[in-house]
């Protein structure tokens, strides 16, 4: 049963991980701009889901856009067999493998424009929280549907008041998409919102170490925290599923 749920997940994460290039492409414009409608070439993009191809210009020649499918499609895979396999089958892993594509788009969005738009992040707090809270009730779930709340509130909070004291060191965004993975790491009690949340800045930090060693130019360049963010949240959810 095991074996066979890793493997529905990965391949689940791999269908998902296909459109990722295309809503990825769309989301990633600057604050207050339309979402992309068009291909680089100027050719419509219909819809969301589905390939970041267009068949458009001379001869009907077929390009691609966006981030490379043949990353983004095994990068969703692994993170859901991942948590396939630490959380197993209960019922909570249906509300995480079906919500990690979201974070894959997310993580693009905000390396590609430095921005987490609010058409996903408060969308995927809300699915968290009711994901979790109906886990709650079915039987042989692990987690605390009430931590879960709590944990968003507070992680949320804990971003909003980094936030409120150095609004240029991050985003608004960052403190919106903290609230849902506050949620997730909440489910597992407070040992894993305490992991998951300080490994999100400890993955941060060593990257703007690494900058910093790189010299001047290093240390005047900003880079996007959401990413950093949502790899400390998925560490703490693969341990605490497993510990669970």
């Amino acid at each position: 049963m095991g074996v066979v749920l890793i493997v529905l997940a990965g391949g689940y994460g791999a269908v998902a991980g296909m459109s990722v290039p295309r809503i990825a492409y769309r989301l990633s414009v600057a604050a207050g701009e339309p979402w992309r409608g068009g291909c680089p070439r100027g050719h419509p993009v219909a819809g969301w889901w589905g390939a970041a191809r267009c068949a458009g210009g001379a001869a009907g020649q077929v390009h691609w856009y966006g981030p490379d499918t043949l990353r983004t499609a095994p990068a969703s895979a692994a993170v859901c067999a991942a948590l396939a396999a630490a959380v197993g089958a209960r019922p909570e892993a249906a509300v995480f493998v079906g919500l990690a594509p979201v974070l894959v788009v997310l993580a693009l969005v905000d390396l590609a424009v430095h921005r987490l738009p609010d058409v996903l992040t408060l969308p995927l707090a809300a699915a968290t929280a009711l994901g979790l809270g109906a886990a709650a009730l079915a039987p042989g779930a692990a987690g605390s549907w009430r931590l879960a709340l709590l944990g968003g509130a507070g992680l949320g909070g804990a971003y909003l008041l980094l936030f409120l004291i150095n609004p240029a060191g991050l985003g608004f965004g960052d403190v919106k998409l903290a609230l849902a993975l506050g949620v997730a790491l909440g489910w597992y009690g407070w040992g894993v919102w305490a992991l998951g949340a300080f490994a999100g800045f400890l993955y941060g930090s060593l990257y703007g170490l690494g900058l910093v060693l790189q010299g001047p130019a290093g240390r005047r360049r900003a880079f996007p925290f959401g990413p950093f963010m949502a790899t400390g949240a998925l560490t703490g959810v693969l341990l605490g599923g497993f510990g669970a």
